[in-house]
């Protein structure tokens, strides 16, 4: 049992519990176990069978660790399946959805008695949602575009939750007889936000013995096709997985075409027919005769192409790139040097600023910056002036006696409705990085919601616009904002746009970075981390930033200490 799913038991323990009304510090306790779980290297299962104190993990203490024991044990949990026998379980597919949570789950339920998504659209859309205290019409108006939301996008997966089964099969199939070489392919290999399903490319001496192996996998649901050389299966959560196998020789090709994209693929195609080729996942062929294939490289070369990075291929410039040589040197983890948006149990984080601290430094930062929520939103437990100044206290301390990590006092400002920032003058004065964000008033007018972030980003004051556009995937459409107006003026202004790598925001987008970066804007790849384990979301900031073209120069945090100092001192100096 891998630790992601024995913290997925004490996650829906605790989405159980607080739908049923318990202590809230229990709850609580229940998901800094899961998070703590979540970012453990080693294995749990392997933990217990060597009867290791697991007390000794941080957050967890001696019930949890029993539980997690029963766990390993049973493969369930007791106290988890007796709250399923009185709670329906089918009330999670519920929690998602924007609009809701554990408390209104269960006045949902206990009022309309709504227990499935199917329910919750007919009553959201036969209005009855609004007539229950507590909701409205706002409320209702929410849940109503949400769900229309995943209906219309259908069953995707989030990249995040694709990725521990990509990596399971990954180190599966290299246990395989006959195997010589394996790689998930697809819009996972181009770290699209979502994935559909999963395309796995393989080479193998004997490709059905690969195939028979596969379709023994222990997520799998049931086998949908097992040929000689491909093959389907359904995983438990639902994720479909296809597999083809070919000889050695062909590796580039099938690699190349099951990579994608459709529009990238086609186009190289359309090329191909003009240079009397022909392509497909076996090679490249002229007449009958077979000219290579055998590596990625080698099948660019073919058409006079520079190997394209596959995050790059959307038929968006880049095959034009590949032939004048201009692909950019986009941007690497190793080039990161901190991150510029992190929070503390000061607000709505889980752990304390020495444990981020701490953290930073095992991940190889040479900064970091502590940016707590301001007071106006309760939700976050926006953190007061007085909170805020112990903090930036605590953050002098701490630069005054280390050397190896250096932490800005920074601030996420909610940027209220009128434009104005959520935080005393005071406290600003004190702030070495300060960002702007709108958590709230996301159905503004587009000239309104555009004047309100101009307002900010012409605010002496804000270095940093975070998740620019409000969008999270699968859940709330981006902002109505007119971004060329908003690209020029941060453009003008050197205040930088985030790439906030939350799994669920990705914001901005791929398509929305490039244009930016065509205005001359600067970026700020952050994990957006409520705790230490999230600090671990940055890998997917760089994934999205590689997808919109950026290269190292083009991003603040990859600048040594230095000269992220005096860009931030350029940006608190911006003249108007």
């Amino acid at each position: 049992m891998q630790n992601k799913e024995i913290a997925e038991i004490f996650d829906t323990l605790a989405d159980l519990l607080e739908i049923e009304g318990e202590n809230p510090f229990k709850v609580r306790a229940y998901r800094q176990a899961s998070r703590a779980i979540r970012s453990l290297y080693r294995p749990l299962e392997e933990m217990v069978r060597a009867g290791e104190d697991l007390t000794k993990l941080p957050k967890i203490g001696s019930r949890i660790a029993q539980k997690i024991e029963e766990i390993v044990r049973t493969g369930k949990l007791s106290k988890l399946e007796k709250l399923k026998s009185r709670i329906p379980e089918s009330l999670l597919a519920l929690l998602p959805i924007q609009g809701l949570g554990p408390k209104r789950i269960k006045m949902l339920y206990d009022a309309l008695h709504i227990d499935t998504k199917e329910a919750l659209l007919k009553a959201a859309k036969e209005h009855k949602i609004s007539q229950i205290k507590g909701f409205g019409a706002k409320t209702e108006a929410q849940i109503l575009e949400a769900l229309t939301m995943r209906k219309q996008q259908g069953l995707r997966f989030l990249f995040c939750e694709a990725e521990p089964y990509a990596d399971a099969l990954t180190a599966y199939l290299q246990k395989a007889p006959t195997l010589r070489r394996v790689t998930i392919a697809g819009s996972y290999r181009r770290k699209k936000e979502t994935v559909g399903d999963l395309d796995i490319v393989a080479s193998a001496t004997d490709p059905r013995e690969v195939i028979d192996y596969f379709t023994k996998f222990e997520k799998s649901m049931h086998t949908v096709l097992a040929g000689d050389t491909r093959a389907t299966i359904v995983l438990e959560n639902g994720l479909q997985v296809d597999l083809r196998v070919v000889l050695e020789e062909s590796w580039g090709s099938a690699l190349h075409y099951f990579t994608g994209s459709k529009d990238h693929v086609i186009r190289l195609r359309q090329e191909a027919v003009e240079m009397g080729l022909k392509v497909n996942e076996y090679g490249i062929y002229r007449a009958d005769k077979r000219i290579t294939g055998e590596s990625e490289e080698a099948v660019y070369r073919s058409f006079g192409l520079d190997l394209i990075p596959p995050e790059l291929r959307e038929n968006r410039g880049e095959i034009e790139a590949a032939r004048n040589h201009t692909l950019p040197h986009l941007i690497t983890p190793n080039d990161i040097q901190g991150d510029l948006h992190l929070h503390t149990h000061i607000s709505d984080g889980e752990e304390s600023l020495e444990a981020v601290a701490r953290q930073a430094i095992s991940l190889g930062y040479r900064y970091i910056a502590i940016t707590e929520h301001s007071r106006s939103l309760p939700y976050t437990k926006g953190a007061k002036s007085d909170q805020l100044n112990r903090l930036f206290d605590e953050i002098e301390t701490w630069n005054r006696d280390h050397d190896e990590l250096y932490i800005f006092k920074g601030a996420e400002i909610e940027i209220l409705q009128d434009g104005s920032l959520d935080i005393d003058e005071a406290v600003l004065d004190r702030l070495d990085l300060a960002l702007g964000a709108i958590h709230t008033h996301f159905s503004l007018s587009k000239k309104s919601q555009t004047d309100r972030l101009l307002k900010a980003i012409h605010n002496p004051h804000i270095n940093i616009i975070a998740h620019p556009t409000g969008r999270l995937i699968q859940e709330r459409n981006a902002m109505e904002i007119d971004l060329e107006t908003i690209y020029r003026a941060s453009a003008q202004t050197n205040t930088i746009l985030e790439i906030n790598a939350q799994p669920k925001r990705l914001d901005l987008n791929e398509i929305q970075i490039k244009h930016a970066k065509q205005f001359g804007v600067k970026f700020s790849i952050a994990s957006d981390a409520h705790s230490t384990a999230e600090m671990r979301y940055l890998k997917y900031g760089i994934h999205q930033a590689r997808r919109g073209w950026l290269e190292k120069e083009d991003v603040i945090n990859a600048l040594p200490l230095k000269e992220l100092k005096s860009t931030l001192k350029s940006v608190s100096s911006k003249g108007r």
